[in-house]
């Protein structure tokens, strides 16, 4: 190897699977506290009585307050708790931060994780079917969903190819004394 490609920097290295798994399965507990502290604020500023009532606001409140996270914390470093503490940042193409457009944008298409299980639950149910045939076909399509990366450009979900961002691994650096 010549010393113009030692010089060269390595490009970052998309994190793997199962982290990115356990990163997402992380964000959903603490998503869980999101949700909580939402429908504490919504449900005494709605009037709500019972569950059903105002459904329909409690979940764009969730929506919301969810969006409202992941875009502060992927334009403000890249990172949310798990993601930190899974050694994966969400950066540009270029390598830059995100903007809080482009958080934005990454957050509206992740939805697509949920659209192909939500579309085939809501069919499942017209047929008939019940909760069990729904839950299995839910986690095959997002399971289906993750293993999109393994052929996707980089390794990276569908929403990250479309929103032109990237899931790197992010190692901290060890501080001197």
């Amino acid at each position: 190897m010549s010393d113009s490609d030692s010089s060269t920097p390595a490009l970052p290295r998309a994190p793997g699977l199962a982290r990115r798994l356990a990163a997402f399965m992380y964000e959903g507990i603490l998503l869980f506290a999101v949700a909580m502290a939402t429908g504490l604020v919504y449900s005494p500023l709605a009037q709500q009585r019972h569950a059903l009532e105002h459904r329909s606001g409690l979940m764009l409140a969730l929506a919301c307050s969810f969006g409202a996270y992941f875009v502060y914390f992927w334009s403000r470093s890249g990172q949310t708790l798990p993601m930190k503490t899974w050694h994966i940042r969400v950066l540009r193409l270029d390598g830059q931060p995100l903007s809080v457009g482009q958080a934005l944008l990454r957050y509206v298409l992740s939805f697509a994780w949920w659209l192909l299980p939500v579309m085939a639950a809501l069919q499942m149910r017209q047929h008939g079917l019940g909760f069990g045939a729904i839950s299995v076909v839910g986690l095959l399509g997002l399971l289906g969903y993750a293993a999109l990366s393994r052929v996707l450009p980089g390794g990276q979900f569908l929403h990250d190819v479309i929103g032109r961002t990237q899931l790197i691994t992010q190692v901290p650096t060890k501080k001197s004394k």
